[in-house]
């Protein structure tokens, strides 16, 4: 069933731009999975909000959470490195992804419940408090539980593609067996005190090592909302993640190659 859930993904993500009149390109998506009883589900009331909720309190029954990530094409990136506000080009993306992640966790529910199985759709941004900017099911902290990555100083989510796409997740009461997590950090400040490229790049220095000025960055996200209002909610900024050296990669799994080390599970 794992199998069959990874090609319908990157079935459905090849076929979509092909046949959806969309701008924004992507590349092959990646997908982890967590077991809904992981223990580091419960400690996100503490990391992200006291609301956030449990896989069970939107499934009951509930075994495994599916997370995927799905990378922007090298352009849509390089096209957000200059200016204060986001490109229009990084703007649609969001957008436009957002889009297709609604309707490709529509798919895969189609495709568990025809195998007997339930599920639950998680929408792909916009469930936060806009007070607190607090969420009640963060996909990065979700993804980061099913080993999909590991947080840089941007407070973004790096894979093994990187961080210049998007995150979407989903619930089941199917089981798959949990991808595991790597012992190793994704981001180069966090593994030898380099980098921080990430914090030079934002607009209003909202973003530093610690702490993180999250009503500033929202902020900025507002205003290029409301300059490309025409295309959607485009409350979207990534200047701190486009080009960097974690833009398109794992910039730590080089290291580890280079320096002959071998990653690990946690």
């Amino acid at each position: 069933m794992k199998a069959l859930i990874t090609k319908e993904v990157e079935r459905f993500v090849h076929e979509y731009q092909k046949h959806q009149k969309v701008h924004t390109s992507w590349v092959a998506p990646l997908l982890a999975f967590a077991g809904a009883e992981d223990p580091l589900f419960r400690s996100l009331k503490a990391v992200v909000s006291p609301s956030h909720c449990l896989p069970e309190d939107l499934l009951p029954g509930a075994r495994t959470v599916i997370t995927y990530f799905i990378p922007f094409e090298k352009r849509i990136a390089k096209s957000n490195r200059q200016g204060s506000h986001a490109s229009r080009e990084w703007a649609r993306a969001y957008v436009e992804t957002n889009q297709l992640i609604v309707e490709l966790n529509g798919h895969l529910s189609r495709v568990l419940e025809k195998n007997g199985f339930q599920t639950m759709r998680l929408p792909p941004t916009h469930n936060f408090d806009q007070q607190k900017l607090m969420s009640d099911w963060s996909h990065k902290h979700v993804a980061y539980i099913a080993g999909l990555g590991k947080f840089g100083v941007h407070h973004l989510l790096i894979t093994d593609k990187g961080c210049c796409g998007r995150l979407g997740s989903m619930i089941t009461n199917a089981f798959f067996e949990p991808t595991g997590r790597v012992a190793h950090e994704y981001c180069l400040h966090k593994y030898n005190e380099t980098c921080l490229k990430c914090v030079k790049k934002c607009p209003v220095e909202a973003l530093n090592v610690s702490p993180f000025d999250r009503h500033g960055c929202y902020g900025v996200l507002l205003e290029n909302a409301k300059i490309y209002e025409d295309l959607g909610l485009a409350d979207v900024c990534g200047k701190c993640v486009c080009i960097v050296p974690c833009s398109f990669r794992n910039p730590v799994q080089r290291l580890l190659v280079r320096e002959g080390k071998e990653g690990g599970e946690e």
